[in-house]
C-alpha cells in the first residue's frame, strides 16, 4: 500500500472585519510552543495572512484524518491567541486593507518583484496530496495517467466561489488565480524521467520560472520527496472531505501504477481538451455536468463520479478505503462541496455568515 501525506494552506482573518490579517509570524510562534504541534509541521506561506501545515507520512486514511484534525485545532487555537481566525477556504472572500505583505524570505520577495499584482492577489489556499512512489520512472508514468482525472478532482474539491466580496460565478476561483502564472494547469505528457528533467530544467534556465517550486502544474514530481504531488484541489472546509480526497488521489495513483504495469494505453485526450475540461470544472464544480476523463464528452456529475469509483474500486478495496471514500463522495453529492456550501451561506447570511462558515468549520470533521 502506497504512503500518503497531505499539506493544507489556510487564511488568517481579522475576527471583526473578516479581512486577511498579516499575523503569520505571531500565529506560527504561538503554534510552535504548543505540544500538539511539531515545529516542522507548520510553515509560512507566500503572504503573511497565510499558514501551512504538513502531515507526517501516513499509511492509512485514519492517520491522515487524525493528524489534520490535531493540526487544525492547534493552529486554530494559536490563531486565536494571536488575535485572528483560521479559515479553510480556497480564496479570501474579502481583500485586505491594501496589499498583504509578503513573507520576508528571498524567494517570496523575488516573486513579488517579478509579478507584484499577481503576488498581492495570491490569497488562495490549496490542499496538496503526496503519494509515495520510490521509482522515478513510475512517478512520471503516473503523472501522465493522472492528467485526465485532474479536472474531476478540481470539481469535487472546489471551495473558493467568493472573491472581493462578490460571488465570482466560479466554483474554484483559486484555479483561475493560479492560472495566471507562467507554468500552470494540467501538466504535459512526458516520455520518461530524462524528458521531465530536460524540459523542467529548460524552463528554469530560460527564466520562465525561478525554481522548480514555480512549476504550478496541478500534478508534478516533488522536488523534495520521492512522491507525486497532486495540487489540483482547494483546501477543504471539513477534514472529512480532505481525507476522502486524499483516499481518492491515492487510489487513482495506485490504479495508474497497475495500468502502467499492464501496458494499458493512455486515454486519448488532447491538451486543449484537458485544458477546457479543467476550466469547466473550475467554473461549474459539481453544478451539473463534467467531462468524461476517457472520452472528453460532457456527462452528468453523478455518472462521472460513478466512473471514478469504478475506475479506482480495486485500489480502494485493497487499501481498506472503500467505505470511507464512498461515504464521503455520497455526502459530497448530497450536501454539496465547499463551493456550494459557501455560496448557499453567502446568499442567505451575507459576508459575515460566510466568514463564520469558513472559520467555524476549520476544526470540524
Amino acid at each position: 500500500m502506497t504512503s500518503v501525506g497531505v499539506e493544507e494552506e489556510y487564511l488568517l482573518l481579522d475576527p471583526l472585519t473578516g479581512r486577511p490579517a498579516a499575523r503569520a509570524e505571531q500565529v506560527l510562534a504561538a503554534a510552535r510552543i504548543r505540544s500538539a504541534l511539531d515545529p516542522e509541521e507548520v510553515q509560512h506561506e507566500l503572504l503573511q495572512a497565510q499558514a501551512e501545515v504538513a502531515t507526517p507520512v501516513c499509511g492509512t486514511l485514519e492517520e491522515v484524518g487524525g493528524h489534520l484534525l490535531r493540526m487544525r485545532h492547534a493552529l486554530g487555537e494559536a490563531a486565536e491567541a494571536a488575535g485572528c481566525r483560521l479559515a479553510a477556504s480556497g480564496a479570501a472572500p474579502l481583500p485586505g486593507h491594501g496589499p498583504v505583505p509578503v513573507t520576508p524570505a528571498p524567494r517570496y520577495r523575488a516573486m513579488h518583484a517579478d509579478a507584484p499584482i499577481l503576488t498581492d492577489e495570491q490569497l488562495v489556499n490549496g490542499m496538496h496530496v503526496h503519494v509515495g512512489i520510490p521509482d522515478r520512472g513510475l512517478r512520471v508514468a503516473v503523472l501522465n495517467r493522472l492528467r485526465p482525472w485532474l479536472p474531476v478532482l478540481v470539481a469535487l474539491a472546489a471551495n473558493s466561489p467568493v472573491w472581493n466580496g462578490a460571488d465570482t460565478g466560479f466554483a474554484s476561483w483559486r484555479t483561475v488565480v493560479f492560472g495566471r502564472w507562467p507554468i500552470t494547469g494540467i501538466p504535459p505528457l512526458f516520455a520518461d524521467p530524462d524528458d521531465y528533467d530536460r524540459r523542467t530544467l529548460a524552463l528554469r534556465e530560460s527564466g520562465m520560472v525561478r525554481d522548480l517550486g514555480q512549476l504550478y502544474w496541478q500534478a508534478r514530481l516533488s522536488s523534495r520527496y520521492p512522491t507525486v504531488e497532486i495540487r489540483a484541489t482547494d483546501v477543504q472546509l471539513r477534514t472529512d472531505d480532505a481525507v476522502m480526497l486524499a483516499g481518492l488521489v491515492r487510489a487513482l495513483t495506485t490504479t495508474a501504477l497497475r495500468d502502467e504495469a499492464a501496458g494499458r494505453p493512455l486515454p486519448d485526450r488532447q491538451p486543449e481538451s484537458l485544458a477546457g475540461a479543467g476550466w469547466h470544472a473550475a467554473r461549474h464544480g459539481l453544478g451539473d455536468e463534467l467531462h468524461d476523463p476517457f472520452t472528453g464528452r460532457l456527462r452528468r456529475v453523478g455518472d462521472v463520479v460513478a466512473r471514478l469509483v469504478e475506475h479506482t474500486a480495486e485500489a480502494l478495496e485493497e487499501a481498506g478505503d472503500t467505505r470511507q471514500v464512498s461515504a464521503g463522495l455520497h455526502r459530497l453529492l448530497r450536501e454539496g462541496n465547499g463551493a456550494q456550501r459557501q455560496r448557499r451561506t453567502f446568499a442567505t447570511s451575507g459576508l459575515s455568515g460566510l466568514v463564520d462558515l469558513i472559520t467555524d468549520h476549520v476544526g470540524s470533521r
